[in-house]
């Protein structure tokens, strides 16, 4: 259905690109066009899942970025396990990407754009208890936090299946803070190919080719990575996911031979 749905979504791009003929012979576009910045298969998924769907990943979707990117899919799952849990899931329910609501950075960001908090301690009290809960209580702290300063409420807050800091919006490739929610908040798909801009331009990608989880791990997780062992889970997790990998592409042999008759 969905390859069927992809067919339709390319046939009306298609038809609807209308160009007009320049006096110099050119090619151009009119306003009837569409915007064709995102794939069919994508597009159709969209169109195919109802509203209240979380739009999961697929082992397509590993295979395709991590092609892009020269990793292996298991290195990208060994980064989603330590990120959003052995799940792997972005969302914790339609519409709403895991979330980490994270008191320092908002209190960080807020005093850049000149926000004194002091004076909203009573008045927000569900913002300023830094006890971690479940992801209800975190997306109530969030949208209490948005009610003071909504952009350092997002910059404070870490996205997604791979808990990408809002503030780094631009290295993901967003066209705006808002942007980047929608698409945190639109597909997994749409955390992974951010999540893949995102190492792209910080240049971690090179120490996910190389499996170098340490410094992989001083870049993406902070100068705390190894307290927290970052780096020795993560090569925990690759060497799992390495496994399972191998023993998906191995060619299970013939159980049949040939009998003399």
């Amino acid at each position: 259905m969905l390859q069927r749905a992809a067919m339709l979504v390319a046939s009306v791009l298609l038809s609807s690109a209308i160009f007009t003929i320049n006096s110099d012979g050119q090619s151009r576009k009119t306003d009837k066009d569409v915007d064709v910045s995102e794939s069919p298969v994508a597009m159709a998924k969209q169109l195919t899942e109802p509203k209240d769907t979380i739009l999961a990943l697929t082992e397509q979707d590993f295979l395709e970025v991590a092609q892009s990117l020269g990793v292996e899919v298991a290195a990208i799952k060994a980064v989603v396990e330590i990120e959003a849990g052995c799940t792997h899931e972005g969302f914790s329910a339609p519409g709403k990407p895991l979330i980490n609501f994270d008191l320092t950075m908002f209190r960080r960001f807020a005093k850049r754009h000149g926000v004194n908090l002091s004076k909203y301690g009573k008045s927000h009290s569900v913002v300023f208890n830094s006890h971690r809960g479940s992801q209800l209580r975190a997306n109530r702290r969030l949208e209490a936090a948005k009610t003071i300063h909504p952009q350092a409420a997002v910059e404070g807050t870490f996205w997604g299946m791979f808990q990408i800091g809002g503030f780094n919006w631009k290295r993901c490739g967003a066209e705006s803070l808002e942007n980047f929610v929608e698409l945190m908040s639109r597909s997994e798909r749409d955390q992974l190919d951010m999540f893949a801009n995102f190492i792209t331009n910080t240049g971690l990608v090179k120490h996910l080719q190389s499996k170098n989880w340490a410094a992989f791990a001083r870049g993406y997780n902070g100068p705390a990575y190894a307290r927290r062992r970052y780096h020795t889970r993560m090569a925990s997790a690759y060497a799992r996911h390495s496994k399972c990998e191998k023993q998906k592409t191995t060619v299970e042999p013939d159980s049949t031979s040939d009998s003399e008759g």
